[in-house]
């Protein structure tokens, strides 16, 4: 299917400049509200506590969050719908003090009379083990970057390697900063978000790639911008129909998931539009600021083309007996 006329040549990278600008001033914004507001861990990175709560019939959660600002030892909880209106999810800090209680009896006691209703379940995260695994968060962001720069250096070209993975870096940041300034809860699930934006954004990126390639071996051109250009056109309908079709699934998990994937949701939604944006404005022209050389390059393509004909001529040789 195709949404866009691949014979029609869009002028992408005269708008690259204009595009670089504004993911600086969202950097800009990233560390200001990195440096004001922080990072809003959860209960898996920060510590915690996490209670679900199943009542027979919807949960009056404007009540429960009455009952729970009540009591002192709750202070700082969110109270949200967890599957459906019935059950919901009750997340706080733990105190030292409160470790040596009974936690799920105290839980029943302060909800007394907000209705009938059964404890299902109780969780806790120490700061220690919180403290792992955002470190092990962090590392797992680290290595996937490390790994992205090895292979796609490895399968096209080192220049080509770290313009994906500074593409991958600014994604990152940006909905760093999107979660910083919208103060969504830090936890596994948003770090799943984030490595999922950084496979779908990588793909997106080696498409184009793998296009730019082709057309450095057939075009006679040598103006590094003009075949992008040609490149991004020709996997435009591509790029358009993977967004779209990404986005529409991911939306419907925003509106209809409830709360408790509300934040994963969202950072996707927002990760998918800016990954797809980085692959065309980030990502393509940083091989031109990197200073990729396309006569070199087609130099070194026919250069590796003439010594595996070079081979191929003494294997026939050799197996002719003539040498």
């Amino acid at each position: 299917m195709e949404i866009f006329n691949q014979s029609k040549i869009y002028k992408f990278m005269e708008l690259s400049g204009i595009m670089v600008t504004i993911s600086i001033i969202f950097w800009v914004a990233t560390v200001v509200a990195l440096s004001v507001k922080g990072l809003n861990y959860g209960i898996d990175f920060a510590g915690g506590t996490v209670a679900q709560v199943k009542y027979n019939g919807d949960a009056p959660i404007d009540l429960i969050r009455e009952h729970i600002a009540q009591e002192p030892f709750f202070k700082g909880a969110s109270v949200t719908e967890f599957g459906g209106k019935d059950e919901v999810t009750i997340r706080f800090s733990s105190s030292m003090e409160g470790i040596g209680e009974d936690i799920g009896d105290k839980i029943i006691a302060t909800l007394e009379g907000t209705g009938e209703f059964e404890l299902r379940q109780v969780g806790m995260v120490g700061p220690k083990v919180g403290d792992e695994l955002r470190k092990k968060g962090i590392m797992a962001i680290v290595l996937s970057l490390i790994a992205i720069l090895a292979y796609i250096a490895f399968r096209f070209e080192w220049r080509f390697g770290i313009a994906a993975v500074i593409s991958e870096f600014h994604d990152v940041l940006i909905i760093i900063g999107i979660i910083s300034i919208l103060q969504i809860d830090v936890n596994l699930e948003i770090l799943a978000a984030v490595l999922t934006l950084l496979a779908y954004s990588i793909n997106d990126t080696i498409v184009i790639f793998d296009r730019i390639r082709d057309e450095l071996k057939t075009s006679k051109n040598n103006n590094l911008f003009a075949i992008i250009n040609v490149s991004i056109s020709k996997t435009l309908s591509r790029t358009t129909l993977t967004s779209l079709t990404t986005i529409f699934v991911v939306l419907a998990l925003l509106i209809f998931g409830g709360e408790s994937i509300y934040g994963f949701s969202l950072v996707l939604t927002i990760g998918i539009v800016i990954g797809t944006y980085s692959s065309i404005f980030i990502a393509a022209p940083l091989l031109k600021w990197l200073k990729f050389d396309v006569s070199a390059y087609k130099a070194n393509i026919a250069r590796k083309e003439k010594e595996k004909l070079e081979r191929a001529k003494m294997r026939a040789q050799y197996e002719r007996g003539a040498i």
